[in-house]
């Protein structure tokens, strides 16, 4: 799915700076970080340090066989992609103030992680090869997408591989094109604005001439 590489969107972060500005403390976690929420049978809880070791073979291997139809073993590619997920690496992401860390389980299994910067970023979110099409995706989705709100993020953005993009396109996330990614993959530019279906029922209710 995301990159995971943790590196700017040169030409539209400026862009979405804005909309976080007001960004709460780290501290005011939605309650998917507080532990124990369950989304269709999936847990979700915050990551934490001590996971790095299996967060880190569960990123390696959705990498290595998930998204095979992109980086198709070019080593130029999958080395640059791997390069930087060590225990020790996905250690200090996960314990970073300014980062929002999630990991999926079910019956205590790792079964994916997904991880959101505090400037609205995507930037990790991969699920186990195995645990493909039974809702991990989309429960990561759902929760990191309320911490998003939680921290009045409007906006939404990452770099996708193509393999990856109609999984996006599915959940309201619009395809801004090809880009190249940090590791050197031609990868799709997804962002979605989280206030979208707000703001169009504020219009709606504000020219409606119908009665209360």
């Amino acid at each position: 799915m995301a990159s995971g590489k943790l590196c700017g969107f040169r030409c539209i972060v400026r862009t979405f700076a804005g909309a976080a500005k007001s960004v709460p403390s780290c501290n005011r976690n939605s309650h998917y970080g507080s532990l124990g929420k369950k989304f269709m049978g999936i847990d979700i809880r915050k990551a934490a340090p001590a996971d790095a070791v299996s967060a880190c073979n569960l990123l390696r291997r959705s990498i290595e066989e998930v998204c095979a139809p992109d980086h198709r073993g070019r080593p130029e590619i999958l080395d640059s992609w791997l390069s930087n997920k060590t225990p020790d690496t996905v250690a200090a992401w996960f314990a970073s103030p300014t980062n929002y860390a999630i990991v999926a389980e079910r019956d205590g299994k790792l079964l994916g992680l997904a991880l959101l910067t505090q400037a609205g970023k995507l930037a990790l979110c991969y699920v186990e090869p195995g645990a493909l099409r039974v809702g991990v995706g989309r429960a990561l989705i759902t929760a990191v997408e309320e911490q998003a709100r939680a921290w009045n993020i409007r906006k939404l953005h990452l770099h996708s591989p193509e393999s990856s993009a109609q999984f996006y396109e599915r959940h309201g996330y619009a395809n801004a094109g090809l880009e190249k990614s940090c590791f050197g993959l031609e990868c799709s530019l997804m962002w979605k604005q989280l206030d979208a279906d707000a703001q169009s029922e504020a219009k709606r209710k504000r020219f409606c001439n119908c009665a209360e």
